[in-house]
Order: structure tokens, then sequence, then C-alpha cells
């Protein structure tokens, strides 16, 4: 009778180990989740603001909206 009780209780705890690991990889999940929302939005201002920066310069060599022909700033 002793040792069927010896393995219920390990297989009990094997358990309650097993459900502690799951919520840490839950709360674990969660918070990388949140860090990938909070880069994606930190990229999408980046490019917004590198989109911002490059249309005066786009407008001045005329390439903007296609305004400016093949050849380069260099090429006459």
């Amino acid at each position: 009778m002793l040792w069927p009780m010896f393995f219920l209780a390990v297989a009990f705890c094997g358990i309650a180990v097993l459900g502690v690991l799951a919520v840490r990889v839950g709360l674990e999940v969660r918070r990388f989740s949140r860090a990938v929302g909070d880069s994606s939005e930190r990229i999408t201002r980046a490019a917004q603001n590198l989109e911002r920066a490059a249309h005066p310069l786009a407008a001045r060599t005329g390439r903007l909206h296609g305004q400016g022909g093949t050849q380069g700033p260099n090429e006459t």
C-alpha cells in the first residue's frame, strides 16, 4: 500500500510542476507579444519619419510622383 501512495504523490507533484511551468510560459508569451507589438509600432513610426524626411529630397531631384526621367542626378 505504501508504493501506490508514493507513486500517486509523485504523479501529483509532477502534474503540479507542469502546471506551474505552463503558467510561467503563458506569462512570458504575453510579455513577449507585448514587446513585439511595441517594437512594431516603433518601426512604423520610424518608417513614417523616414518617408517624411525623404519627401523634400525626392521633390528636389524631380523624382517625386514620376516627374523625373530615367537619368540619375549626375547624368546629363
